[in-house]
């Protein structure tokens, strides 16, 4: 396969990561700062699970080497930029 194809793949792989890693973000904060019985805990661990799972991800890319891990990163950073767009055109 050439690397292109495989650069795209990790690129719209990190997009969507970005986008699920920071929604999480939002929710585990919600969760954190909420009076309810056992949702700060609950918060906790949610924040432990995102930051495992980035983490696999981005040394699942760095093992393919320099050109996917900065792919899935650029990705990565867009679901970002696209999320916090988001929030912001909410409001909130």
């Amino acid at each position: 396969m050439s690397d292109l194809p495989v650069l795209a793949l990790w690129l719209a792989g990190g997009w969507i990561l970005g986008l699920i890693y920071f929604r999480l973000v939002r929710l585990s904060a919600d969760l954190m700062l909420s009076g309810g019985q056992g949702a700060p805990v609950f918060g906790g661990a949610l924040l432990l699970v995102r930051l495992a799972g980035l983490g696999g991800v981005l040394v699942l890319a760095g093992l393919q080497g320099a050109g996917p891990l900065l792919a899935a990163a650029l990705g990565l950073l867009t679901g970002r930029w696209w999320m916090m767009r988001r929030v912001w055109t909410e409001g909130g």
